[in-house]
């Protein structure tokens, strides 16, 4: 069976993507000598969080997930980040490719919470593969990539933040039921109010008047 590791040598954010988007760079290396015709490869991505440390505002920011940090030993848990297909075209040794991984600002979505709770530092990522290669000097044999191929990278939180910055300028984003949404909707025409961050402000501002003392 042809022998394939996978190593992560970078990231980028895509400035010209239709949504928040990131560019991993794979380089790929299969036994020396042998033809890779092509290769259907699949990629999950997970954050692995145990595998950095966080400061104070971090570990407050992280608590809806993880719990207080006397809780992390049991709770720090992996969490899913993406899984994406690319096909990879025919080389012989070794050979680079570009992972493109769309992204959202969800924040219902566990990763893009913890994404976001980070100020500095790098966000700590498993990447496993799998899939099927194609492969032979003449002819060609159908191969699976082994389930056990993977390549941790720490990719810079400057990078996601930078990514989300194109899409999102000095912005945020959040998801709200249909009803609700028709609920604000009439509560905006009501009073008449010129933008979405106004109306917002005004519900903490009543908010704000019902529970002060």
């Amino acid at each position: 069976m042809t022998q394939l590791t996978f190593t992560c040598t970078g990231v980028r954010a895509d400035p010209y993507a239709a949504g928040p988007t990131l560019v991993f760079r794979l380089r790929i290396t299969a036994s020396e000598g042998t033809r890779v015709h092509a290769l259907a490869l699949r990629c999950q991505l997970r954050i692995e969080p145990a595998r950095r440390g966080y400061a104070d505002d971090e570990a407050d920011a992280v608590k809806d997930l993880f719990g207080e940090r006397s809780r992390w030993g049991s709770t720090l848990h992996p969490l899913q980040f993406a899984q994406v297909s690319v096909m990879v075209p025919g080389f012989t040794g070794e050979t680079e490719t570009d992972l493109v991984v769309p992204c959202t600002y969800d924040m219902d979505v566990a990763a893009t919470r913890y994404a976001h709770a980070l100020s500095e530092g790098e966000v700590p990522l498993l990447m496993l593969f799998s899939g099927t290669a194609f492969t032979g000097a003449g002819g060609f044999h159908v191969e699976p990539v082994p389930w056990d191929r993977e390549a941790p990278f720490r990719m810079p939180v400057k990078v996601w933040q930078e990514m989300l910055e194109q899409h999102f300028p000095g912005c945020g984003w959040i998801r709200l039921p249909r009803d609700s949404m028709d609920a604000l909707v009439a509560f905006r025409s009501r009073r008449a109010l010129p933008s979405w961050e106004s109306t917002i402000a005004a519900l903490l501002d009543a908010t704000d008047e019902r529970t002060a003392p």
